[in-house]
């Protein structure tokens, strides 16, 4: 496959489900995966990687469900250079329309030292495990791992073998981020142009973002021949995050004067999808993050106010439709119907059945009574929050704080915990570590420890909801949780009990792999 067509078309390279949770905190549950890949493969992401299979029977049967609900897009699992990690993932990929196998090794001299293997050792292992792949699977992916920081002359040897192999795509990982702009075009277009049989596989580019080039460093790759980009919504990823899809997808639409490569993306789905992956992983997007921030097409200053009420374009580069974002940020109050709240929540991004329309009503009503006027940002929160707590085994049920000018605080809760309801009134050192204190006395978690809480609100006034957002690390295991009320106490116990489903799910799966390890 040449590297440069017609329209050079960019093939988008999902890894949200696998790369981004692999993000501190960001575990998801089963029907927030399928959820997410739907929403992908909906919005038309050519390959979603949809997890690491060997990891744990959780990962597998995600990626084994996600392979038979897919519609359109290729399905890959993320398979080590082991054949006992290659056949599990072609098990679990194999009933996809479109499967592929990603397999992968470090070639970097630090990462060959961690399995103590020289370069023709590695080399071997290479060969063996491609050619596994690819008896299995006719769509095999090979990435050196730390390609950026692995000597030339032996990165282009291993490709030259993955790609007799029966590689079909060579991803190139900056692992670690380490890379700059020119650096990553240089490195792909002397690959594409040294290497023997390079313009017969698509070459991919996976970066990282730990100083903060990741976008920059794919779109050069891109420009020198390129033509799949890795990335995940929002940035989600390990340490500082990958590659923001949103990001990449609009800088080739917008700028397409210079960059004239296609991508098969619905940019009008990028909103919709950013709420639910903030939502589901308790990562909440920065305000002012690129594409999908809630500053990114706001205008305070009264000099931009004022080109923006002559002509959009003098402040603005895209429009907020071009994104899925209405062009209007209201108007819903308690005398609005089902009818209004439905056509309203299909403008965000939400198509709801009427089954699930009937609940979300209530929660709107009781919103409406709290709030003079209910907001876009509101009905986002409100939808975030429901998903959030349905179905979990830890749920609020009833708080009560009593305040006064002297400490201690009281906290009166009641959790219902798996059916049945639990009470109990505790102090604290203010409403908030009240709360907390209550909540640890119904569900005991002595070795978890609350690494982050932060409030903001989700629009203007006194009678704006907050949105809470509570991290907790428990044994070097993290589980982030966010939730909206008017009541800070109440989305502050929301957001902590949120965070300790999470938690309780983390430990259920560590048990069950601990145990499927020794029945191994």
């Amino acid at each position: 496959m040449t590297q440069t067509t017609e329209q050079d078309r960019v093939l988008i390279f999902d890894t949200t489900l696998r790369d981004g949770e692999q993000s501190p905190g960001a575990t998801m549950t089963l029907a927030e995966k399928l959820e997410i890949a739907e929403m992908l493969d909906a919005m038309g992401v050519d390959i979603i990687e949809a997890g690491f299979p060997i990891a744990s029977e959780g990962d597998f049967e995600a990626v084994s469900k996600i392979a038979a609900q897919a519609r359109n897009a290729v399905i890959c699992g993320l398979a080590r250079a082991k054949s006992a990690d290659i056949e599990r993932c072609w098990e679990a990929v194999k009933h996809a329309k479109r499967p592929r196998i990603h397999t992968f090794i470090g070639t970097s001299p630090l990462h060959r030292a961690i399995p103590n293997l020289d370069q023709d050792q590695m080399a071997e292992v290479i060969h063996d495990s491609v050619t596994l792949a690819r008896n299995l699977c006719d769509n095999v992916q090979w990435s050196p791992m730390d390609a950026t920081r692995t000597e030339e002359d032996y990165l282009k040897r291993v490709i030259e073998i993955a790609i007799k192999a029966g590689a079909t795509t060579i991803n190139i990982p900056d692992t670690v981020g380490y890379t700059a702009p020119r650096e990553s075009a240089d490195l792909i277009r002397m690959l594409i142009e040294s290497v023997p049989g390079a313009d017969e596989v698509v070459f991919a580019t996976h970066c990282h973002n730990d100083l903060g080039m990741a976008t920059a460093n794919s779109l050069a790759a891109v420009e020198a021949g390129a033509r799949q980009v890795e990335c995940t919504i929002n940035g989600l990823g390990e340490r500082a995050g990958n590659t923001a899809l949103e990001e990449v997808v609009m800088a080739l639409k917008v700028r397409n004067d210079i960059m004239p490569y296609a991508t098969g993306v619905d940019s009008r789905k990028i909103m919709q999808i950013s709420r639910r992956v903030a939502a589901v992983s308790g990562f909440a997007v920065q305000y002012n993050k690129a594409i999908v921030g809630k500053n990114a097409f706001a205008h305070e200053s009264g000099i931009h106010q004022d080109g923006m009420l002559k002509n959009a374009e003098t402040f603005e580069i895209m429009r907020p439709e071009d994104v899925g974002l209405s062009e209007t940020s209201l108007v819903m109050g308690k005398h609005s119907g089902r009818a209004a709240l439905r056509a309203k929540l299909k403008d965000l991004g939400f198509e709801l059945g009427d089954n699930q329309l009937k609940d979300v009503f209530v929660r709107f009503k009781e919103l409406a009574d709290r709030k003079k006027e209910v907001f876009d940002e509101d009905l986002v929160a409100m939808m975030a929050d429901s998903a959030s707590t349905q179905g979990s085994a830890i749920q609020v049920k009833f708080l009560r704080v009593i305040c006064g000018t002297e400490a201690p605080q009281s906290a009166d809760l009641t959790l219902t915990i798996e059916g049945e309801d639990k009470q109990v009134t505790m102090q604290g050192d203010g409403p908030i570590d009240a709360v907390f204190n209550a909540i640890k006395a119904l569900v005991p978690h002595p070795d978890a420890k609350l690494a982050l809480y932060q409030v903001h609100a989700v629009t203007e006034g006194t009678d704006a909801q907050a949105t809470v957002s509570v991290r907790l690390e428990e044994n070097g295991k993290v589980s982030s949780a966010q939730a909206s009320d008017t009541d800070t106490v109440v989305a502050s116990a929301k957001a902590y009990v949120s965070a300790l489903n999470r938690l309780v799910l983390r430990r259920e799966k560590s048990t069950h792999a601990q145990m499927d390890a020794a029945a191994g």
